[in-house]
Order: structure tokens, then C-alpha cells, then sequence
């Protein structure tokens, strides 16, 4: 037997004594890394199966990819973001139908959205909750009525975006002073301290949401469409593993807005491990 035909055995061999294992997903922030993790330790805690965590993985599109390819087995996604920046259609309001266009999108590529993990993180409106305590609002529609111009703060992409900027103000009729101010995500709740700015556009389940200087003004007339959060996960992975959906539908219905925007605080401000916070909230669930 010549040397290509040997080597060409061991690799088989090799191959076929492989732990079998599912890797996990995750695009680059903190709340997809959290949600990473705490799919990865449920996958171990009740499948016993090895994990192999790819977290921190890029944006949309490479996680995407990385999913579409079989580099990965499964990553949370968002509905409206699956709709819009990958499906290409325009927003949803209705997060049911939203759901189902999703699915049914993504069956072509052999990948099933598993029922959505119970939290929505849409735009959300932020104020100081003193400003909003004295000027009485609640929700946006309250914010419109005021007759002074609002200082908006957003990030990079809210100015461009088909549910952002431009859809929003002609909505409710929102009085801003110029052009808004973009900077970080990370920067909008410092300017909201200093007064720099009177209003971001944050995401819902941010951690600085968590504390009690920061109040979501209501969208009131359902502008921003849903941005459930659910696990999409290769179908050929569901068929290795016979019990893998099972295990992940276990989480579904079960992260609500605060306890994501708590984790995310967790980590983001309180500077916590994410496996630490990760293993936290499974506990709390026994």
C-alpha cells in the first residue's frame, strides 16, 4: 500500500473517532454573546454534547454565512434583522407574520427558526426619566405634542435604515432641532447624562435600561417593527441530533425584555463573566 492510500486511511480514521459536537454561534455584542453561552451550556447540561463556542463571530451577513456554509450549527437572530438585511423585504409590524415570513425564507437554505426566546429588541425611545417625570410623558405620541424641537441623538445606522430616522418623524410628527446628533451606541446614554442630547435612539433591551435614571417612551402607534429574538438552527443538525430542538425549544418564552436587559448589565456595566451569567439564569430556571 503506497503512502497516499495510508494517510488517506488514518484521516478517515480519524474522522470517523471524532467526537461528535454542535458549534454555537454568535454575532459581536454583548447580548449575542450571552445568549451564545446560555445556548451552548444548555446544549451540554442536557445533551451532554460537546460544544464548540464560535461567539463573537462578526455581524449579520457573516453570521449568516457562517451558518448557511456549516461552520456553524445554530446562532440567535433577530426577526425584523433576518427580514430586512438578509431576506431583503421591507419591515413587518406584526410580529407573528413577521415570524412566519422569516421561516419560510430561510427553508430554501435547510434552517429552521425555532419559536422566538420571549424578548423583542426593537428601537426604543429614550429619555431621562426626570425630563420625563416634568413634561408628563409616556409615550411618543406625547413626546410630538411638545412645541419645543428635540435634540436626538442616534447611532450610525438609524439615519438610513427603512424603520429608522426618516419613517419615524413622519409618523408622529416628531419635532427635532437639526439634524441628529450620531455618535456610538455606546456614547447615547452619556450625552443623555450631560444633557447633550434629549432623546436617543437606543435598543430596547440595553443595560443601561435597567436603571431608573432612563425611561422608554411607549411607541404608542407601533412604528418600530418586532425584532424577536429566536434560534436558527441548520436542519441537517436537528436530524444528527434527535433531541437537540426539544432542548433548545426549552428556552423559548422564557427571556423576557428585563432579565436581557439585566444580563446585558450584568456584563456591560458590572463587568460580570458571561459564562458566570450565562450559568446564572439556567440555574434560576430548575
Amino acid at each position: 500500500m503506497g503512502r497516499t492510500p495510508v494517510l488517506l486511511l488514518i484521516a478517515l480514521l480519524a474522522t470517523g473517532c471524532a467526537k461528535p459536537h454542535i458549534v454555537v454561534g454568535s454575532k459581536n455584542f454583548t447580548e449575542q454573546v450571552v445568549l451564545g453561552e446560555i445556548i451552548a451550556q444548555q446544549i451540554e447540561r442536557r445533551l451532554g454534547v460537546e460544544v464548540e463556542r464560535k461567539l463573537d463571530l462578526g455581524g449579520t451577513l457573516l453570521a449568516h454565512e457562517a451558518l448557511r456554509g456549516g461552520s456553524i450549527d445554530l446562532y440567535p437572530e433577530y426577526t425584523g434583522t433576518a427580514l430586512t438585511a438578509v431576506l431583503k423585504q421591507p419591515p413587518i409590524r406584526d410580529a407573528k407574520t413577521a415570524f412566519a415570513q422569516v421561516s419560510q425564507g430561510y427553508r430554501p437554505w435547510g434552517i429552521e427558526w425555532l419559536p422566538p426566546l420571549g424578548f423583542n429588541d426593537s428601537f426604543a425611545m429614550v429619555v431621562r426619566s426626570e425630563a420625563a417625570r416634568v413634561q408628563g410623558l409616556k409615550n411618543l405620541s406625547d413626546a410630538a405634542r411638545r412645541s419645543t424641537p428635540w435634540r436626538l441623538g442616534v447611532g450610525y445606522e438609524f439615519t438610513q435604515r427603512p424603520d429608522g430616522l426618516n419613517g419615524l418623524v413622519k409618523s408622529y410628527g416628531l419635532h427635532l432641532e437639526g439634524n441628529p446628533v450620531t455618535m456610538d451606541l455606546g456614547l447615547l446614554y452619556p450625552a443623555l447624562r450631560s444633557q447633550k442630547i434629549e432623546m436617543a435612539a437606543a435598543n430596547a433591551t440595553d443595560g443601561m435600561l435597567a436603571h431608573q435614571e432612563f425611561t422608554v417612551l411607549k411607541d404608542d402607534l407601533s412604528y418600530f417593527p418586532p425584532y424577536e429574538c429566536a434560534i436558527a438552527v441548520r436542519n441537517d443538525t436537528l436530524q444528527r441530533y434527535p433531541h437537540l430542538k426539544d432542548t433548545l425549544s426549552e428556552l423559548s418564552g422564557t427571556i423576557s425584555d428585563e432579565s436581557m436587559r439585566r444580563m446585558n448589565e450584568l456584563v456591560d456595566v458590572e463587568h460580570k463573566p458571561v459564562a458566570e451569567v450565562a450559568r446564572d439564569f439556567l440555574s434560576q430556571r430548575k
